[in-house]
């Protein structure tokens, strides 16, 4: 359903404001210490690059980063050559919105893409790669060399093929296994992206992190836009505005959010009914704490809790 609070009432101005949501949420998960951390040890591990990018990204994820390999830095200074590599980065999103999938380049380089979703929205992508399944051989690099010279490119080959063969290589057994990895850790960002965002605070402005408090507070009454803007005197319409720039989300799905925290740890009590968490935690309706529940989870609020409780036993 379309939030119209803010006046949004042309659709494609509503799917760019989307689109810049997506951007916001995936900023403030690069941002997340969990993030970090994963990001240090995938590096350090695998010797390989790793980012976290939103949908819609038109750039070289890894280009002028520590673990960029040689080659693709080259290729990178050519308008065409970088052409190339941007059009497989478009590839990777476009085909990999649902399951993890790898693909080539003209060089034969592989990178893969993982999609990282908030319940049943697709957020963004984990992306590495930038390296060879098997040993390139001299072929491999006289067919490279070909296409660059077939482009007009101006190359130094020699510098191109030193740069060609440093680059780093894998089997395949161990580049899958790095794409499985990859594949646990969006799932486990899947699981927390929501407590990162509904706690995260950073440097955010004061009317902002007092409207949390205040959401934080009351979130099992009935509130509204108009309710929580009056609560830290300012207008409606200003809030709104303050407030989705901030979070990246619209006053509804932060409060969405907020009560479905609650709301996990509620049913982590097997005695506790769930349509009694549902208005606990200040839904009007069990059907509509079970769409929102799903929405952010990617499950019902039943199959979460079937899934807790076999983690204990």
């Amino acid at each position: 359903m379309v939030d119209l609070s803010c006046g949004l009432t042309k659709i494609p101005q509503f799917l760019c404001l989307l689109q810049n949501s997506n951007k916001v949420l995936i900023e403030k998960l690069a941002r997340s210490k969990v993030f970090k951390d994963y990001e240090k040890a995938f590096r350090g591990g695998t010797g390989m690059p790793l980012a976290l990018t939103p949908v819609e990204s038109w750039g070289l994820p890894f280009h002028q980063e520590e673990k960029e390999n040689p080659f693709c830095a080259l290729m990178a200074k050519s308008s065409k050559t970088c052409a190339s590599c941007l059009e497989l980065q478009k590839r990777l999103s476009d085909e990999s919105d649902q399951e993890p999938i790898t693909l080539s380049c003209f060089a034969g380089l592989c990178d893969a893409a993982v999609p990282v979703k908030m319940g049943s929205q697709l957020l963004g992508f984990l992306k590495t790669g930038q390296v060879f399944v098997g040993k390139p051989s001299k072929e491999s690099f006289n067919r490279v060399a070909k296409q660059l010279i077939q482009w007009g490119i101006d190359v130094d080959l020699k510098q191109y093929e030193e740069a060609y063969f440093t680059g780093k290589v894998l089997d395949r057994e161990q580049f899958d296994s790095t794409v499985r990895l990859l594949k646990v850790f969006a799932e486990h960002l899947s699981i927390v992206s929501n407590q990162i965002l509904v706690h995260e605070e950073n440097t955010e402005a004061p009317i902002i992190s007092r409207a949390k408090e205040f959401i934080d507070k009351n979130q099992a009454e009935e509130l509204s836009l108009d309710t929580v803007a009056r609560a830290v005197n300012t207008s409606t319409f200003y809030f709104c505005k303050m407030f989705k720039k901030a979070t990246g989300l619209t006053f509804t799905d932060y409060l969405g959010r907020v009560r479905i925290e609650k709301a996990k740890n509620l049913l982590l009590n097997p005695h506790i009914r769930i349509s009694e968490v549902a208005f606990e935690v200040g839904f009007q309706s069990l059907s509509q704490f079970n769409r929102v529940f799903k929405k952010i989870t990617g499950q019902s609020p039943s199959q979460y809790r079937s899934k807790i409780g076999k983690g204990k036993k």
